[in-house]
């Protein structure tokens, strides 16, 4: 989603590189992405996949500044190749997925780990915007 799409979108198009500094975007989010997930192992004791999610609330690293990081590091990374490409169609790519990830947090993600964490979630949500 944040790579494959972008990638093969610019490849089948023949965009040209315009914005080396939206690289610097694709890059930061990655660098994002890749300590969250390094925190679901290690503080949460679970991964990104659904079968194995993090048995613990992670509320560690980025998770103390916003609850949905991960989320936040795929948005930035798709602002960085709609950026690089100068890409519209890119851009409208990357709203459209921040609009499927905060249904997602909200209608699902959210009642799911208040259910499974139950005060220590809301505690968490108390201190923690959804997003930033």
């Amino acid at each position: 989603m944040a790579f494959f799409v972008p990638v093969a979108w610019a490849w089948l198009a023949r965009l040209p590189l315009q914005s080396p500094f939206g690289l610097v975007l694709v890059v930061l989010g990655t660098l994002g992405l890749l300590w969250c997930v390094r925190d679901f192992y290690v503080s949460g004791k679970g991964t990104l996949a659904p079968w194995a999610p993090p048995q613990k609330l992670v509320v560690v690293g980025l998770y103390r500044y916003s609850r949905n990081p991960m989320y936040v590091a795929v948005a930035v990374i798709l602002l960085g190749w709609a950026a690089a490409f100068r890409s519209a169609g890119m851009l409208a790519y990357a709203f459209a997925v921040v609009v499927a990830f905060h249904l997602r947090v909200v209608l699902d993600e959210e009642p799911s780990l208040a259910r499974r964490h139950g005060t220590a979630w809301q505690q968490y949500t108390r201190r923690v915007k959804r997003w930033f």
